[in-house]
């Protein structure tokens, strides 16, 4: 493989052609007022010292010397050896559900914030790693673009709040949609989506979102908050309930069928989260493994340097220049090397 290893060098290279322009510009200009004092054929008989060809052969010189000095300058490389490289990093996108009934407190103290927890404790295990968060509940919006500044995503981790979407209910299709949507366009990665949620999808399309997604090489894994059982939703701010038409108390329930329906599809897996810390142990175990997919690449990994051939050339053009006066050398006249 060929490279050039200061390529912004090979601009000047631009300067070639145009300083050869301006020798024959200035050669025609010459030639011109040489012809106001007379005949040219008899002028070259007066001016038996001067060379027609000389001046060119020197500025040809130069120019192959100059030429040859740029391209030193960008160091021409050659590859010697093929490398294959194991890349690791991952790309991950936190797609978290903060409609209302993620404040149900079946999981301590509630599912929102147990979630917030989660993410925190991934993020603080992340090294080389790029992270986003996608919040949604009837719709979805980016809280934060991909990036590997983590304290920034614990920041924005912090202030997440059902009171950040107006529009309530759970629409996970879309918030798949547009997490899949939310990666770099870097290939050497692996990327993933990590659902939260309590499983109530009121809008559908989720599990065809999360096929999707996988067909882009995306794998999505749901962790789901709450119990079977259910809990009752209570009212942020006061000691009430959300209640339904017929003034019952709401309970949510973590619809664990939904949730294993998602990651299957998304090809990923299921996390089940509750009060206790193997939920935290599972995500950093698919995490993990994530982290330490390889990714195989062929790249060279050593490479010659050739710019002292040029800056040879360089030196024997530039010699050549030096050694070729531009009148004729009536010395040499007298050498008669191919005469008998």
């Amino acid at each position: 493989m060929f490279r050039f290893e200061n390529p912004l060098y090979l601009y000047f290279l631009i300067a070639i052609p145009v300083l050869a322009l301006l020798f024959y510009y200035s050669e025609y200009r010459r030639r011109k007022r040489i012809k106001k004092y007379g005949d040219p054929a008899l002028l070259k008989e007066l001016m038996i010292d001067v060379s027609w060809w000389r001046p060119q052969i020197k500025i040809w010189l130069a120019l192959l010397a100059l030429t040859s000095l740029i391209i030193a300058a960008a160091r021409p490389q050659f590859g010697t050896k093929i490398d294959t490289t194991e890349r690791n990093g991952i790309e991950a996108i936190i797609a978290m559900d903060v409609s209302n009934s993620m404040l149900a407190n079946d999981v301590r103290p509630s599912r929102l914030e147990k979630s917030k927890m989660l993410v925190s404790n991934m993020v603080d295990e992340m090294t080389n790693d790029k992270i986003g968060l996608v919040v949604y509940a009837g719709q979805a919006f980016v809280q934060l673009p991909i990036t590997n500044d983590y304290v920034s995503a614990k920041m924005f981790l912090e202030g997440i709040d059902p009171s950040m979407i107006n529009m309530q209910g759970t629409d996970i299709a879309t918030a798949i949609d547009l997490a899949a949507k939310s990666f770099t366009q870097k290939k050497d990665v692996s990327r993933a989506i990590f659902l939260i949620t309590d499983g109530e999808d009121n809008e559908g399309g989720a599990v065809d979102a999360a096929k999707a997604a996988a067909k882009q090489g995306i794998h999505v894994y749901v962790l789901g908050v709450g119990s079977p059982e259910g809990a009752h939703v209570p009212i942020p701010g006061t000691t009430q309930y959300f209640i339904d038409e017929q003034g019952n108390p709401i309970v949510s329930r973590l619809s664990e069928d939904m949730c294993r329906q998602i990651s299957r599809a998304g090809n990923g897996a299921y996390i089940y989260v509750d009060n206790s810390s193997s939920a935290q142990r599972e995500l950093s175990k698919y995490v993990d493994k994530l982290a330490k997919a390889k990714l195989e690449s062929q790249v060279y990994s050593e490479f010659d340097e050739q710019y002292q051939g040029f800056l040879i050339l360089a030196l024997v053009f530039l010699i050549a220049d030096v050694c070729l006066l531009e009148r004729k050398n009536h010395f040499l006249k007298k050498f008669h090397l191919f005469k008998k």
